[in-house]
C-alpha cells in the first residue's frame, strides 16, 4: 500500500434545521395557540482511531466531509430530526492541525480513541418554544432559523507509532533486517531507495514479549533540508524510543562507514525534535560477508571511543540477531515502564 503521511481536508458539521411557525387549527378553536416545532440539531463531526489503517491515502481521494443537516420543525409541535453525525476514521498516530494557523488540535494515538472536533449547529426554535405573547400582546408568528455547523480546513499528519526505528543510508540492510525479525515484507533489491514507504513489523522476543519496529526509508546527506526522500520520512522517527543505526561495512573501498554514520547523525541533529538524544545502538550489518569482516577491526575503535552499544549481525545467517533483539526489547520495556509510572499532567 502506498504510504501517504500528510493530507488536507475540509470538514463541515451539519446545519441546524429551521423552526416552524404554526398555529393550532381545530374545530371551534379559531385562534389556537402556536404549535410550531423546533428544528433538529445538525450532526457533529468526530475523528476516531482505526487500528486497521496505516496511511492517509484515503484523504487524497476524498477531501470534503460533511455531517448531516437537522430537519426542519413542523406544525403540531413536531420537532425536526437531528442530523446524522459523521465519524472520520484515521490511522493511529494521526495529528490534526488547523490549516491556516497550523495549531495542533488533536493527537490521536490510542486504539479506538474518539474526539469531537466540529459541533453541529443548534436547531432553530419553533414558535411553540418562543414566548406565547410577543410585544403588544400579539401571538408569536415567527420561528428561528437553524444555526450553521462549525467548519474548517484541517491538515492531517501521520507519525508512525513504533517503539524502535531503523535508520541508515540506502542499502544499509534495513529491509532485510526487518523481514528477518518480523512478518513485514518490504521490497529488497541492490539499489538505493528500494523502500519508498516506512514499514512496520512486530518483533517477538523472549517468549511472548514483543515490540514494534519501523524501517525508515534510506536517508542521505541533505535529508533534513528535504533532499532525497527528505524530512518526509524523518518525521516518522519522532515517536520512536530507540534508534538502531544500521551500518554496512561491505561498502566499496572508496566509501567510509564512519563518514556514513556521521552523515546520518548530522541529518538527525539538523532536523531537530531531539532525535539525536534518543538511545542509539550501532548495528554493523552483513557480517557474513568477507569485506565486512575485514573492515570491522579498523572501525571499532572509533565507535568504542564514543561509548556506543555495538552489535555485529547478519540478517541472512542470524549471527548476533537474538542478542540484539533481547537487549533492544529490554530497553523498550524500560521505556514503557517509565512511561506508565510517570505522573500524568
Amino acid at each position: 500500500m502506498k504510504f501517504i503521511d500528510r493530507a488536507k481536508i475540509f470538514v463541515k458539521a451539519g446545519e441546524g434545521g429551521r423552526g416552524c411557525a404554526s398555529f393550532r387549527r381545530e374545530k371551534y378553536v379559531p385562534k389556537g395557540g402556536p404549535d410550531g416545532g423546533d428544528g433538529g440539531d445538525g450532526g457533529n463531526v468526530y475523528f476516531q482511531v482505526d487500528q486497521g489503517l496505516s496511511t492517509l491515502l484515503g484523504f487524497r481521494k476524498k477531501v470534503h466531509f460533511k455531517a448531516g443537516k437537522g430537519s426542519h420543525g413542523k406544525g403540531k409541535n413536531m420537532h425536526g430530526k437531528k442530523g446524522g453525525s459523521l465519524v472520520i476514521e484515521v490511522p493511529p498516530g494521526t495529528m490534526l492541525y488547523e490549516a491556516d494557523t497550523e495549531r495542533l488540535v488533536a493527537d490521536l494515538t490510542d486504539a479506538e480513541e474518539k474526539m469531537l472536533l466540529f459541533k453541529g449547529g443548534r436547531g432553530g426554535r419553533g414558535n411553540a418554544s418562543l414566548s406565547y405573547r410577543g410585544k403588544n400582546g400579539r401571538l408569536v408568528d415567527y420561528a428561528e432559523d437553524g444555526q450553521p455547523g462549525e467548519e474548517g480546513w484541517l491538515l492531517l499528519e501521520l507519525k508512525l507509532l513504533a517503539d524502535v526505528g531503523l535508520v541508515g543510508l540506502p542499502n544499509a540492510g534495513k529491509s532485510t533486517f526487518i523481514s528477518a525479525v518480523s512478518e513485514a515484507r518490504p521490497k529488497i533489491a541492490n539499489y538505493p531507495f528500494t523502500t519508498l514507504s516506512p514499514q512496520l513489523g512486530v518483533v517477538r522476543y523472549d517468549d511472548y514479549k514483543s515490540f514494534v519496529l519501523a524501517d525508515i526509508p534510506g536517508l542521505i546527506k541533505g535529508a533534513s533540508q528535504g533532499q532525497g526522500l527528505g524530512f518526509h520520512f524523518l518525521r516518522q522517527v519522532e515517536r520512536t524510543s530507540i534508534l538502531l543505526h544500521l551500518i554496512d561495512l561491505s561498502v566499496p573501498e572508496n566509501e567510509d562507514p564512519i563518514t556514513n554514520y556521521e552523515t546520518i547523525n548530522r541529518e538527525l541533529e539538523q532536523y531537530g525534535q531531539n532525535l539525536l538524544d534518543k538511545p542509539q545502538f550501532i548495528v554493523f550489518t552483513k557480517m557474513d560477508l568477507p569485506d565486512a569482516q575485514e573492515r570491522i577491526t579498523a572501525v571499532l575503535p572509533y565507535f568504542e571511543s564514543k561509548g556506543l552499544r555495538i552489535f555485529q549481525v547478519s540478517a541472512v545467517t542470524g549471527q548476533g540477531m537474538r542478542k540484539l533483539l533481547l537487549e533492544v526489547g529490554s530497553k523498550v520495556d524500560e521505556f514503557k515502564a517509565a512511561k506508565d509510572t510517570a505522573p500524568q499532567p
